[in-house]
């Protein structure tokens, strides 16, 4: 599908060129898009199926507004209101007669009245009371909505066409917590809370700093910084010094999104309240979801349609500063409230406002609209958050993502004991590490007659049981050696059942897998790519290029962000699970020694950058040991307020193959790699 793709970007200062450029990236992967962020000399419509505008309330989306009058397209509305817009394409070009015109069309008679009023200066523009939307409306062959708020004002402006409702795409960003609060001069335990963006007084900022002067009464040591472009006709600092909160509250002015999102990191408590609203989203919002931060917004519009479990709501109304304060002090007084609340707001953005699943609406929309086909609006699957975190025991249980498979295959302990002999060392290795076995099987999908498995690095510890307890029809070995040279093996377990399999030698970080495309539905890479030297992506780019569409990856790999790794490196030893050089044998070459270990985080990244979607990702134990010492070092994360997530000592993986590599040579990998 040819998509024109009508938007301001970065940098200029407006949150829907940051949306634009954050849902192009894999927009771009799903269609053929051509960008405009300004005025085209030359467009020939009939070059594309579908036209895409996206539309704000400022001047930066004028030429996008006028073209979309032009060529009919779908229009992206990011509120229910574009007065603004109008203004500053009529009144501030000095063309009163086209703003009386709009005026009139959008709310007749009576509108027009108070509109004369206006250009005789006898009163500002009801920005408010006339949204500006039936010119727009009536030239859309479909519109675009984050809301059902924006999607009953759009059908009570009459708009009868089709409506997408596509959730707000959320950032998952990373910034440094600690370092942004030391330069506040902040210590780990102060309470810090933020207000953000450009400081309007419809942001209730003087009722939240009422609400908070309360707080501080109970709670001296509590802080609060403004972030963002003072409003000229807002005097927050006057207001501040009135309400003696100068040793309180810094106004911290405009500043660049990498220091924006540092202070958002630096927050207990983000204040996102207005009214107000015309159904706008919020990238701030979603960025402190994101960052997994307890929030506080107005009960109204679009924001009163996240979930309760992600955010505390305050009406507006006589109460609001009394509930405002009360829920500062509780939020305050129960950081580990706060920081549960935070967790769940961060698991649900990355569930339902993730920018790839945002990117697949807008596609199935856009080829609808592009078709006169009927759209129908599935809901979302689930508007409710998982239950509150409970506090953890360090790697008593795997610590998992809320993405999963379900996989009802389980295989008894006893039948993988069964395959290696009493008194040998393959016995041994296999008591030490029959966890880390037993959950590598518990996470790969299931097999079905006629689907093909590939098991690299294959010792024959789980190999049987692919084919026996989950069902592969074909079941094939991998391992490091000399390219072309294949080696039959077969085991025999305790109970007399024989198994065989080919085993292909070659080297995964060079050569070319002597496999097919699209020839396996399932691959495990199993305790392989820390061994690796210098070229993973290699290997994943093959694996990529060897599974069908839609297959699967199972990786593991031990977790360089565990517990015992971060207690290793605090009391001076190196953190990797196994970074012993290997000691040279008479018997020839040793097996390669771990190279990089990664985080779980990193292992996502890998995915991503290989083709895959990650369904799973989840930490554990390695070996059957527990770790109750470590205990101090969960209390230590707690403390500073980093994850106690994803802090086993293996990374058990699971990825969905979904295109092709995005990303040869990943900058986060590679020295002098990166697009």
């Amino acid at each position: 599908m040819r998509v024109a793709f009508f938007s301001p970007l970065p940098p200029l200062k407006t949150g829907i060129a940051d949306y634009s450029a954050a849902v192009l990236e894999p927009l771009r992967r799903l269609a053929d898009v051509s960008v405009f962020d300004s005025r085209p000399k030359h467009f020939d419509p009939s070059s594309y199926d579908v036209l895409l505008y996206q539309l704000g309330n400022n001047q930066y989306h004028a030429f996008a507004y006028e073209i979309a009058l032009k060529y009919p397209g779908v229009v992206v509305l990011h509120e229910s209101n574009l007065h603004h817009l109008i203004a500053e394409m009529t009144i501030k070009r000095g063309d009163w007669d086209a703003y009386l015109r709009e005026v009139e069309f959008d709310g007749g008679p009576e509108a027009l009245s108070y509109a004369q009023r206006v250009r005789r200066l006898e009163v500002g523009p009801d920005y408010e009371g006339v949204p500006m939307l039936r010119r727009i409306l009536a030239a859309s062959k479909g519109v675009i909505v984050h809301s059902r708020a924006v999607a009953e004002d759009v059908r009570a402006a009459g708009y009868t066409g089709p409506i997408a409702r596509i959730p707000h795409g959320a950032w998952i960003p990373d910034a440094d917590r600690m370092a942004y609060r030391s330069c506040l001069g902040l210590d780990e335990t102060t309470p810090l809370i933020g207000i953000f963006g450009f400081l309007k007084p419809y942001k209730r900022i003087a009722e939240s700093l009422r609400a908070f002067r309360r707080l501080v009464r109970v709670e001296p040591r509590a802080r609060m910084i403004l972030v963002g472009e003072a409003h000229p006709e807002f005097p927050v600092e006057s207001l501040i010094r009135s309400l003696g909160l100068s040793h309180s509250v810094r106004l911290m002015g405009f500043t660049p999104i990498e220091d924006f999102v540092g202070y958002l990191a630096a927050c207990d408590i983000v204040l996102n309240l207005r009214f107000p609203t015309v159904g706008e989203s919020s990238g701030t919002l979603l960025r402190s979801f994101g960052l997994g931060k307890a929030v506080i917004v107005s009960d109204v519009g679009s924001f009163r349609e996240f979930p309760d479990e992600i955010c505390l709501k305050v009406p507006v109304d006589a109460r609001e500063e009394e509930l405002l304060f009360e829920y500062l002090n509780l939020l305050v007084c129960r950081p580990d409230l706060a920081s549960a609340m935070g967790a769940r707001a961060r698991q649900w953005v990355e569930r339902e406002c993730n920018w790839e699943l945002a990117a697949r609406r807008y596609v199935d929309f856009l080829d609808c609209v592009s078709r006169g086909a009927e759209w129908v609006q599935l809901e979302e699957a689930a508007t409710a958050c998982p239950e509150p975190l409970q506090e953890q025991i360090p790697q008593e249980e795997p610590q998992q993502q809320p993405q999963q498979e379900a996989c009802s295959v389980t295989v008894d302990s006893n039948y993988i004991v069964g395959w290696t002999q009493p008194g040998t060392e393959a016995r041994s290795y296999v008591n030490t590490h029959l966890a880390r076995l037993l959950k590598t099987l518990e996470i790969t999908p299931p097999g079905a007659p006629g689907e093909r498995i590939l098991e690299m690095g294959a010792y024959l510890q789980i190999t049987p049981a692919l084919k026996t307890k989950l069902g592969y029809s074909d079941v094939r070995g991998c391992y490091y050696g000399p390219a072309g040279t294949v080696e039959h093996r077969k085991v025999v377990s305790m109970d007399g059942e024989e198994f065989q399999c080919e085993i292909d030698l070659f080297n995964a970080e060079k050569d070319v897998f002597p496999y097919s495309d699209s020839c396996f539905s399932t691959v495990l890479c199993c305790e392989l790519i820390e061994h690796l030297f210098e070229d993973p992506m290699h290997m994943m780019a093959e694996i990529n290029r060897i599974l069908k569409p839609g297959g699967h990856l199972v990786l593991t790999t031990p977790n360089i962000g565990s517990l015992r790794a971060i207690a290793a490196i605090l009391q001076g030893y190196h953190p990797g699970f196994f970074p012993a050089y290997l000691r040279p044998s008479a018997d020839g070459p040793a097996e390669a020694r771990h190279n990089r270990e990664y985080t779980p985080r990193e292992i996502r990244q890998l995915f991503v950058d290989a083709g895959f979607e990650v369904t799973r990702l989840e930490t554990g134990e390695f070996r059957d040991e527990r770790h109750p010492e470590l205990l101090w070092v969960q209390h230590l994360l707690k403390r500073y307020s980093l994850s106690t997530d994803l802090r086993g000592d293996g990374i058990f993986a699971v990825g969905r193959k979904v295109g092709p590599v995005r990303d040869r040579y990943p900058g986060w990998l590679y020295s002098g790699g990166g697009e």
